[in-house]
């Protein structure tokens, strides 16, 4: 499938993003990657966890010639759509379409599980075996292997017309193997006769042995299992583009224009540059613009990471997917679509994820060798018993007795059970791990980048400290200035009443309230003519402040907290601070990550003030605080940290974030923060606690190591069996019962992640 544009010849520096279609392992990306970077003038980039392939391709080379390259390789491209950045009203709150393969795919392994079942206990356990059970036994095994192993036979064909081997041909192979010896000594030997009983076999190959031995348990067990595998990774590999969907969902989905005078509700797809827009208190500003009307403060620490409101009025610029915390504005747009800050930040997210380098699975790093190595053994193995016995029957048997030993059963639970288990465990902790592909970043990672709003700190406004003047107290200070603040808007102004009616109980009702925009608030509380905000404000109202006073405002000031003044009756009164406060664990969560030999740095767009006084709060030194940082720079932070030989993790919560949690080597993200920073990480911290960020790492590091613990326990007892196999050593029936001691030990290994703590 191509676009109406595919067939047009691009300049030298064209690039385009294919989707490909039909690969199951890391191999097949590998292979892909390969094939299009034989072609003239054309560099590309597969990514196997985002199915897709960015290609850079010279003048004279068509986008059909790419696709068409992909095909003869075994799989399929097409151009995927562009991205929607502002969704439709029609699509507010529609549910993700399910997805068709990962359904298929569900209903394949639990029809599979269900056949496998019964067919392995009757196998195994000799006390379960009736008269003529194995003909049930290949009733029911017969579909799990035709059926349920028909991705692994298709992938198996297809690679083997393009001359190429996976672990795919392994399992096909084996499972074949195994079912088709089954049917042999069903139909031709002595394993369909009544009575028959799987039990009373010797330990090596002998001349007859061969035509009553069956291996139905084998192949169906096989089967089920590597399937488990495979819908596990599916169903991870699904939340690829989520991301991008949060961004996407960020945005206004429809909004008021002022149009001949009067509102009219509009998609925010029809917005056009100098539209004029309302914005109510509580609503999300639609696009970016300049304000033209009214006074207000805005939210944008969802995509700033500055932790106080912004005040704004005429002619200061707005963002779009900010919040209005205030007044009512009116808005005339200046970017709409795709040229908006919120689309760029999208754009951020996608290349990010695109170039995050692969993670190759040991499994399938060895595949290309281990696999044509173990036909080659199979097939040799039958041509050496044929010719030194003349037994087709043994010799068929040593082979089959190869396949099996060799099949990659404890491979394909290596990961997934770890997985599991680890995942299991984590979310027990508050720790989301969202698949194996991000483990390995753990073992390398030296330096840990915190965000600042929202993950070092609380992320909202909170009351800090009040000071009265001589002859006043600090209760009456708090309690007339949180009453006059309780009838704000402002999130300054919300955080003073808060703490004051905490403090001082009931607050007490305000007459004449007034709003000064930019500077504060006045109004009458029992009988007293009270004004709360700026210096500014009061000295407007020919109020001075007393030496004191500003004292412990500039104090303040410097140590990073907002300082408001509080007069009443025409004279200063006080001053009460807020801030964004540092969360009481931050600080042993910086101890924790340092035992762990982490650099912790921090990262924010406050002012360097602000930044400061958080850091050495929780024990970071100032030298690794990076300070006022745009949204876009911090992708460009994390690349420098890289680019100096780091290994970095980030840590954050707010949206913009996510291109830098998606960038890092390994993302963290805080489970309190927004849907579009989870989803660029590569782990979640549910309960939004700085703390389990060190046990995500410790928690990730311990799984990669089960798994590839898992990984050379699997691999290295195929390499020593085999040779035992292919020498006559190996029943085939022993060389089942080992693969099957294999898979034990893999999942009991395994279940040592649950003790974690």
């Amino acid at each position: 499938m191509t676009s109406t544009t595919a067939t047009t010849p691009i300049g030298a520096t064209s690039e385009v993003e294919l989707t490909i279609g039909g690969m199951t392992c890391a191999s097949c990306a590998a292979r892909v990657e390969k094939k299009l970077n034989r072609m003239d003038g054309v560099t590309a980039t597969v990514n196997y966890a985002t199915e897709k392939a960015k290609v850079s391709y010279a003048q004279g080379v068509l986008v059909t010639d790419l696709i068409a390259t992909v095909v003869k390789t075994g799989y399929t491209a097409e151009e995927p759509p562009p991205p929607r950045i502002e969704p439709p009203e029609a699509d507010a709150g529609e549910a993700v379409e399910p997805d068709p393969e990962l359904s298929s795919l569900r209903e394949r392994l639990t029809v599979s599980v269900l056949l496998a079942l019964p067919v392995v206990l009757l196998s195994m356990v000799p006390a379960l075996q009736f008269d003529n059970w194995q003909w049930l036994a290949l009733t029911l095994a017969a579909p799990v292997v035709v059926w349920g192993g028909l991705p692994f036979h298709r992938a198996a064909f297809t690679n083997a017309r393009h001359g190429a081997a996976t672990m795919d041909t392994l399992v096909s192979v084996g499972t074949l193997a195994a079912f088709g010896w089954s049917l042999w000594a069903l139909f031709f030997g002595d394993a369909g006769m009544e009575g028959m009983r799987d039990e009373g076999f010797s330990l090596t190959v002998s001349r007859t042995e061969g035509s009553s031995a069956i291996y139905l348990e084998v192949a169906a067990g096989v089967v089920a299992l590597i399937l488990l595998g495979r819908y596990l990774e599916a169903r991870s590999k699904r939340r690829a583009g989520a991301a991008l969907r949060a961004l996407m969902e960020l945005g206004s989905k429809d909004v008021s224009v002022v149009r001949d005078g009067r509102e009219v509700r509009v998609p925010v797809a029809a917005l056009a540059v100098g539209d004029c827009f309302v914005v109510r208190p509580g609503e999300k500003v639609a696009t970016d613009g300049t304000v033209v009307e009214g006074s207000s403060a805005v939210d944008a620490s969802m995509l700033t990471g500055e932790s106080v409101p912004v005040d704004v009025t005429v002619g200061s610029a707005v963002t779009g997917a900010t919040v209005n915390a205030g007044g009512r504005l009116v808005v005339e747009a200046t970017r709409v679509g795709a040229d908006t800050q919120l689309a760029r930040m999208a754009r951020l997210v996608e290349d990010a994820q695109n170039g995050k380098a692969q993670v190759q699975r040991l499994a399938d790093r060895v595949s290309g060798i281990f696999v044509p190595v173990v036909l080659l053994i199979a097939v040799g193995t039958f041509g050496g018993w044929l010719g030194v016995t003349g037994d087709m029957a043994a010799a068929f048997t040593a082979a089959v007795a190869v396949l099996i030993i060799a099949c990659p059963c404890a491979l394909g639970l290596a990961t997934p059970t770890a997985l599991m288990v680890g995942t299991g465990r984590g979310a027990q902790l508050g720790i989301l791990i969202k698949g194996p592909e991000v483990l390995e970043s753990t073992r390398r990672v030296d330096t840990v980048v915190l965000d600042k709003t929202g993950t070092v700190t609380t992320g909202r406004m909170t009351l800090q400290e009040v000071y009265a003047a001589d002859g006043t107290d600090e209760e009456r200070v708090l309690r007339l200035a949180g009453a006059l603040e309780r009838a704000s808007e402002h999130p300054v102004a919300r955080a003073v009443a808060a703490g004051a009616e905490a403090r001082t109980g009931p607050l007490a009702a305000v007459d004449g309230f007034e709003n000064v925009a930019g500077l504060g608030v006045r109004g009458t509380v029992e009988g007293h003519e009270v004004l709360v905000g700026r210096a500014r404000l009061l000295e407007e109202a020919g109020i001075a402040l007393p030496q004191e006073l500003v004292t412990f405002k500039t104090r303040a000031e410097e140590d990073g907290r907002t300082a408001v003044a509080v007069a009443w009756d025409g004279v200063a009164r006080g001053v009460v601070t807020v801030a964004d406060a540092v969360k009481e664990t931050s600080a042993e969560a910086v101890r924790a990550l340092r035992a762990l030999g982490l650099r912790p740095v921090l990262l924010t767009g406050d002012n360097r003030t602000v930044a400061e006084s958080v850091a050495r709060a929780v024990g970071i030194d100032t030298a690794d605080v990076i300070a006022e940082v745009l949204p876009r720079d911090k992708v460009d932070v994390i690349e420098r940290l890289r680019s100096e030989g780091r290994t970095v993790a980030m840590v954050g919560d707010g949206v913009n974030d996510a291109a830098a949690l998606a960038t890092a080597d390994l993302g963290l993200a805080m489970g309190t923060g927004t849907d579009a920073a989870i989803e660029a990480s590569d782990l979640t911290l549910v309960r939004g606690d700085l703390r389990v960020a060190a046990d995500a790492i410790r928690l990730s590091r311990k799984t990669l190591s089960t798994i590839r613990g898992n990984l050379v326990w699997a691999f290295g007892y195929n390499v020593a069996a085999l040779p035992l196999a292919a020498a006559g050593l190996l029943n085939p029936m022993i060389a089942g019962a080992a693969m099957a001691f294999s898979s034990v030990f893999v999942v009991t290994n395994s279940l040592r992640l649950r003790a974690f703590s």
